[in-house]
């Protein structure tokens, strides 16, 4: 924005605090006209010409001061949508005016807003999926050349390791194919009445390692989507593996509230979270300290899904570890 626009956006808008653009006319032409007819009276002892000149001046100086307020926001929203075009999104338009230009203002700057968070997500998403894509696929690289080579042989334990880099890139692109379903509103609730104890064994049961199960009581029973449910599960315990490692030992803790929800509690013995970074977790690629390599997906696909039910999911207090609580209201 340059100098002399700058100076102008400064300029008061003494029609600001009217409603309505058509009462801001009538107010501008009344105004003109009084302003006009009294520098003609005033100079109607000189020559016609000179008094009629001094009228159209008086009128054409009143009409600049008072539809600056009323045009202005238009100039800037032209200049804003020019920037934009060129991919800034900083520009604001100035919102003081009450009436149906400063409402258009209005949405204007959030339309700016959301534009330019949208712009930050897309380049955020293609800078972490290239660094987390580029991890395995050096990796797998790198061992083909050496079996190629001859420098490795293709034994067990080159194929696992070629496995588990496979099985990463593998987990990526699911965390973005549910991420963009979520997303597009193309993941339906199938909700069911299901028992949780008998659930979460089964779930247990395609897990490595320990973790305890805790259903009060034990015939306790969810209306929920059983897909969703067990994504939303996976995910927290996948959070909390990665973040204490594989021996982390962790406890699934479900009951009914006061208010009929079930609630459940995924507590592991890991570092835990710090209350200032707690807000963030559930954002896209926030890693919360991981230096494993993890997208950060899993956190904010099992949000998705718990508010696809209506419910709430946030970390919690614990005397250790870290403790996400999720609630599910049961209508």
């Amino acid at each position: 924005m340059s100098v002399v626009d700058r100076l102008f956006a400064r300029w008061p808008r003494p029609l600001d605090p009217m409603r309505s653009f058509k009462v801001k006319v009538g107010l501008l032409v009344v105004a003109a006209l009084l302003f006009a007819s009294g520098g003609f009276w005033l100079t109607s002892q000189q020559p016609f010409r000179f008094a009629l000149l001094t009228a159209l001046f008086v009128a054409l100086g009143v009409t600049q001061v008072l539809a600056h307020g009323m045009t202005s926001p238009l100039r800037e929203m032209t200049a804003a949508a020019k920037a934009m075009a060129r991919g800034d999104y900083s520009r604001r338009v100035r919102a003081t005016s009450r009436d149906e230009v400063g409402e258009l203002a209005t949405a204007f700057n959030r339309m700016a807003e959301d534009l330019g968070a949208d712009d930050r997500y897309r380049r955020e998403l293609i800078g972490n999926v290239s660094h987390e894509l580029r991890t395995p696929i050096t990796a797998l690289q790198a061992m083909l050349e050496n079996i190629v080579d001859g420098v490795q042989d293709p034994n067990p334990e080159t194929m696992r390791s070629a496995l588990a880099q496979t099985e990463r890139l593998g987990a990526l692109v699911d965390d973005l194919l549910d991420l963009s379903k979520l997303e597009g509103g193309a993941m339906p609730l199938n909700p069911k009445m299901f028992e949780m104890k008998p659930f979460l064994d089964e779930l247990m049961s395609q897990r490595r390692g320990g973790v305890v199960i805790d259903v009060s009581p034990a015939s306790l029973s969810i209306s929920a989507d059983p897909d969703r449910l067990h994504q939303v599960v996976t995910n927290l315990l996948d959070n909390a593996v990665r973040h204490g490692g594989n021996d982390v030992h962790a406890v699934i803790r479900v009951r009914r509230d006061t208010a009929h929800a079930v609630v459940i509690d995924v507590h592991d013995d890991g570092p835990g979270i710090e209350p200032a970074a707690r807000s963030e977790v559930f954002d896209r690629f926030i890693r919360g300290g991981s230096t494993d390599g993890g997208t950060g997906l899993g956190l904010a696909i099992a949000k998705w899904a718990v508010e696809l039910h209506g419910g709430t999911i946030a970390v919690v207090d614990a005397h250790a570890g870290c403790c996400i609580r999720v609630i599910l209201p049961q209508n």
